[in-house]
């Protein structure tokens, strides 16, 4: 057990490191690429900080644990939801969704809750599989590109405007983030070198989870949820927060919004490593509970947006804090 906990607490000290240089590099080739921050969070910094909490999922499924492998991805989305409201805690300037209002971030907390609400559908209707894997699981995939490319189009081509004001950060590229004699070619480099030391991670956080969960006696379901969950989130966690020291507020609610997608998308991962059937089949109560609690959580940082209050944190996000601590605890008292 102790062995498990060490292994688990090196790979989180090794996010950690990582996070502030990756954060730095990401917002350069955001502005070198053309992407912007809100894309550059999305599509880059999103899909190397959901590696660690993909590869435990697909660990789990592999291994038959299907709680355990929804768990710790729906866990994570709703962690990482509230980690904009931590943010914003920091951010002493302006409300940070008051100061990052754009459409493609108001687009995708409404896009994540349609694919939550479509997980929802799968567990409550028939479990068809084609060979061994449910069609929503494909589904999820084709929503979710849909969901990039919708966001990338109301970015270029707005059809109404973000009304600005003296607090609003536009997301445009920074001439001062160019570092001379820095190519294109070594920061993409140096991009990979990164997610394969945070993909090396995810491995060490899923065997080492996969062993508490027998050595403790404890629920798959919670240590998935809580445990897990917690440490394959802690590359948001660092990315967000040092976003928001640098000023880079669309890249931060981008890593938040592109982690929470990338998780929807374990599911898809998980059950095709799922060999017992339907993953969606095996939902449990647990798992319902952080399904809801994501939409939930997901509304409240698009009603944020919508009402764009200037200063403090607001209500949404004190919202946001309290009903998580309710879903955990929810969580932990069925065991």
């Amino acid at each position: 057990m102790w062995a498990s906990a060490l292994v688990m607490a090196a790979a989180a000290a090794a996010l950690l490191i990582g996070g502030g240089p990756f954060t730095r590099l990401v917002d350069r080739l955001a502005d070198r690429t053309g992407l912007g921050g809100t894309m550059a969070g999305i599509i880059l910094v999103g899909a190397v900080t959901a590696l660690p909490g993909l590869i435990t999922s697909v660990l789990g499924a592999a291994r038959g644990d299907a709680e355990f492998a929804m768990n710790n991805a729906l866990g994570g989305i709703a962690l990482q939801t509230v980690f904009i409201a931590l943010a914003d805690v920091f951010y002493r300037r302006a409300n940070l969704e008051h100061a990052a209002a754009s459409l493609p971030n108001l687009l995708a907390p409404i896009g994540l809750s349609i694919l939550l609400s479509t997980v929802l559908l799968a567990g409550a209707g028939p479990q068809v599989t084609v060979l061994g894997v449910h069609p929503v699981s494909v589904l999820l995939v084709f929503l979710y590109w849909y969901w990039l490319r919708l966001s990338r189009k109301v970015g270029d081509d707005p059809m109404w405007r973000v009304t600005p004001t003296r607090n609003t950060q536009h997301d445009e590229p920074d001439p001062a983030s160019r570092r001379p004699g820095e190519s294109l070619r070594s920061m993409w480099l140096k991009f990979a070198g990164l997610a394969a030391l945070v993909a090396l991670t995810g491995y060490a956080t899923g065997e080492a989870g996969l062993a508490l969960t027998e050595q403790t006696g404890l629920s798959s379901g919670v240590v998935g949820a809580v445990v897990t969950g917690f440490v394959t989130s802690l590359p948001e966690l660092v990315t967000v927060l040092y976003a928001v020291r640098i000023r880079a507020l669309h890249l931060a609610i981008g890593d938040i919004i592109g982690g929470n997608g990338f998780d929807v998308l374990f599911l898809s991962a998980s059950d095709v490593a799922y060999r017992e059937g339907s993953l969606y089949g095996a939902m449990t109560q647990g798992v319902v509970l952080l399904v809801s609690l994501g939409i939930v959580l997901n509304l409240l940082v698009a009603a944020g947006l919508i009402r764009r209050q200037e200063h403090g944190i607001g209500f949404e996000g004190v919202a946001m804090f309290a009903f998580y601590a309710l879903g955990i605890g929810f969580l932990m008292g069925m065991g």
